[in-house]
């Protein structure tokens, strides 16, 4: 009887015991088949994988500035006389064609001209009858050759002080009913207006009335502070935002650093020309730029999307092939708009996933 209780514990212990064993290898598995987590083939499809490359290292600097009209397309509209305002045909910000009315200004000078040019007209009238009559005298008998010179002289003048009248009646617009018409002499917009109807104007005042732009190009003006002034350099690659429009990303260079410092500020400007063919970008609109410039040094870059930041540390995902990927730790050294420089983690050639690298990076974490 002991001797068949001994065989049935025995049998008991055998049995338990697989059972543990059994029941540990398949936890095992289970959890080597959750770390095995293969990209599948519709996901695979979908991605897109670069490669790490090599490249000059970039430097960033991070500028503030105002969008500004390009001065070399914009035209300042004065009153080349004096007089009251009566027909404005225009706003601000309206588009203008060249040869366009804007207003219309009243003014004694203009009637002046007028005046003046017909009285110049009579006088050329008159003097040549008189010059007519002293050659028929002349070949009559009548009258000497002095009288012919002189007959001559006065319309000579008289002819001068027309073509002199005519000239500064078309200067001011060739009106002779006293108005002086205000024309723009370009196609753009209206970017400022400082006179209202029924104001006066006068020409010795130093005031435009209008100021008229062609934003197909604009100017942006950085601000660049004592300390980085060293960091700038003509050419240099730069990107603009606007508080507008935060996700579009205007490309230009460098065109111009006004070597001038504002005593109030402590900034130089730097001016930066971009097209504007939709009129996207309006003058005083705020931008950020971005400005990059080339060192000597040469560093491994990976576009940025590439990037995941998880528990204080940068992450990129290896692709192995055939589905397999790896999470690899990486130190950054520098990002420049799209572009992240990578100091260690990574070599050239490894293939990494740039899109939807955060839920690969999950999964292969579960």
């Amino acid at each position: 009887m002991k001797n068949l209780k001994m065989k049935f514990s025995i049998i008991f212990l055998l049995f338990s015991s697989s059972v543990v064993f059994i029941g540990c290898n398949e936890s095992t598995k289970k959890v080597e088949e959750k770390q095995k987590y293969t990209i599948p083939d519709s996901l695979l499809k979908t991605l897109t994988i670069d490669t790490v490359k090599k490249c000059q290292l970039l430097n960033a600097l991070t500028l503030t500035g105002m969008v500004d009209f390009s001065q070399d397309k914009q035209v300042n509209i004065f009153s080349l006389v004096s007089g009251n305002v009566q027909d404005i045909k225009v706003q601000l910000g309206d588009y203008v064609t060249a040869g366009q009315v804007l207003a219309v200004v009243k003014s004694s000078e203009m009637a002046g001209f007028g005046n003046n040019l017909l009285i110049a007209q009579t006088n050329v009238t008159a003097t040549k009858k008189q010059l007519d009559a002293a050659n028929d005298l002349y070949k009559s008998g009548l009258a000497s050759i002095l009288d012919v010179t002189t007959a001559q002289v006065n319309y000579d003048q008289a002819a001068s002080q027309l073509e002199m009248a005519k000239k500064i009646l078309k200067i001011n617009g060739n009106n002779t009913q006293g108005d002086y018409i205000i024309k723009s002499p370009i196609n753009g917009f209206v970017v400022q207006k400082n006179i209202t109807n029924n104001s006066s104007v006068r020409a010795d005042n130093g005031g435009n009335l209008f100021t008229i732009s062609d934003l197909k190009d604009v100017w942006v003006q950085a601000n660049v502070y004592e300390a980085n002034i060293e960091q700038v350099h003509l050419g240099d690659k730069v990107e603009v935002r606007t508080l507008s429009a935060p996700d579009r990303v205007y490309h230009g260079k460098v065109d111009k650093i006004l070597n001038v410092l504002d005593p109030s500020s402590k900034v130089i400007k730097v001016r930066i020309v971009l097209p504007n063919p939709d009129y996207i970008l309006k003058p005083q609109m705020f931008a950020s730029i971005v400005l990059s410039s080339q060192t000597a040094t040469q560093s491994l870059s990976i576009p940025k999307k590439a990037l995941v930041y998880d528990h204080s540390q940068y992450y990129v995902v290896l692709y192995k092939g055939k589905g397999n990927a790896d999470i690899t730790p990486v130190e950054v050294l520098n990002t420049v708009g799209d572009i992240v420089y990578i100091n260690a983690g990574i070599k050239e050639g490894d293939q990494i996933i740039s899109t939807l690298a955060l839920q690969i990076y999950s999964e292969l974490n579960n």
